[in-house]
């Protein structure tokens, strides 16, 4: 794949899908992570004298148009951001599309209207397609989570683009995540949380052949208690992936990868919230964090970490005090002074809650896409984007 700086991209029209899901409060954006990652290619396409056009989604209006998902206060902050002339198009498929590209001057910027306002969008269609592709003269995918997305402004444009490569948050991304598909440093650990086993089995399995230890958290580690025969009370498990994660159990023995579970557990049931042991779990209770012990050991585990890759929260972390599990081993693997990578939103966000998003060697917003990377599946977003 080329990169944009391999590109000519002078009085051409330069179209870089970008990730502007970010999140909106009263119509303001709470939180402008994306966009700010997005800047140093934008700002690249810029001063090489290109006609930027910059394509986003936004949450999932499926295919309808829906004002409270309109990028429009993405568009009130790149005017603010961006030292050249904006512009927001707000029906690309407008007959007017002609006249406003014609007047798009060398260094300016045109953002798109969210391209899931168009069913065609993630179907894929191959007119709408076209359509995006009378926006390019180059295409620029510089939005590795959404490149898991067979949809038309991720790989069906491309293949209408002669000039196409990656922007430098996707150079960046690729960079650390290659590393750990390909031949990380170790040793090399794991930490895996969030709610389900369902969504992660293909990462899990791929990582044994990888890791020397595997760290489970979260409400999917629940499902793991249970298929070892503790009783996890009314906590949120998956019954029907109880042999998954006996095989995944099973399967990591065989290799000699190292698995921990948590020992200790806090519950909120009719005694309130408590911290107990496994044995000690009431049937009423719900499991929302780990406990005390457990943290003392997963934080041990992680000392001599050459790489730890982490994806998915320990426990509720959003609500007290069930963010505490996850806040600590936040801190714990951002003290390690090891190549540490984490990725997704809910990881991200207890990141930040944690306050050490600077001390990460590498954190990505991307979460599906994080995942089938490390799988070792290849994303149709870069594919379309190789030759």
């Amino acid at each position: 794949m080329k990169t944009i700086r391999e590109l000519e991209l002078k009085g051409k029209k330069v179209f870089i899908r970008v990730d502007y899901n970010v999140p909106l409060e009263k119509g303001k954006i709470s939180d402008d992570t994306r966009i700010v990652e997005s800047l140093p290619t934008v700002n690249y396409a810029i001063k090489s004298s290109g006609k930027v056009i910059l394509c986003s989604h936004l949450g999932r209006p499926k295919g309808k148009r829906v004002p409270e998902l309109s990028l429009r206060p993405v568009y009130e902050y790149l005017k603010k951001v961006l030292n050249t002339e904006v512009k927001f198009l707000e029906d690309i498929t407008s007959p007017e599309v002609d006249k406003v590209l014609e007047e798009l001057k060398e260094g300016e910027v045109l953002l798109l209207e969210n391209v899931r306002f168009y069913p065609g969008e993630t179907k894929n269609d191959e007119e709408f397609a076209k359509t995006l592709a009378k926006f390019a003269d180059v295409f620029i995918n510089d939005a590795f989570s959404v490149s898991h997305r067979a949809h038309a402004s991720v790989v069906g444009i491309a293949r209408f683009v002669k000039d196409k490569g990656i922007g430098f948050q996707m150079e960046k991304e690729l960079k650390y995540l290659t590393r750990i598909v390909g031949k990380p440093e170790r040793p090399f650990y794991a930490l895996i949380g969030g709610s389900k086993v369902s969504t992660k089995i293909g990462v899990l399995k791929s990582l044994l052949n990888k890791i020397d230890k595997l760290i489970i958290g979260g409400a999917m580690a629940n499902t793991f208690l249970a298929a070892k025969g503790y009783k996890v009370g009314a906590s949120f498990i998956e019954e029907e992936y109880l042999e998954t994660a006996r095989q995944i159990l099973k399967e990591a023995k065989e290799k000699e990868v190292k698995i921990y579970l948590p020992v200790d557990v806090v519950v909120e049931g009719i005694h309130g919230i408590r911290e107990c042991e496994l044995w000690e779990v009431e049937e009423e209770d719900k499991i929302f964090d780990i406990g005390s012990n457990t943290i003392r050991l997963f934080c041990e585990a992680l000392e001599g970490a050459s790489t730890v890759v982490w994806n998915g929260p320990l426990g509720l972390f959003e609500k007290k005090p069930f963010h505490k599990g996850t806040s600590i081993l936040a801190r714990k693997i951002a003290s390690l002074g090891c190549t540490t990578i984490a990725g997704g939103g809910d990881t991200i966000s207890a990141i930040k809650l944690a306050g050490v998003e600077t001390a990460f060697s590498y954190i990505s917003t991307a979460g599906g896409a994080f995942l089938e990377y490390l799988e070792g599946k290849e994303l149709p977003g870069l594919a379309v984007l190789k030759g």
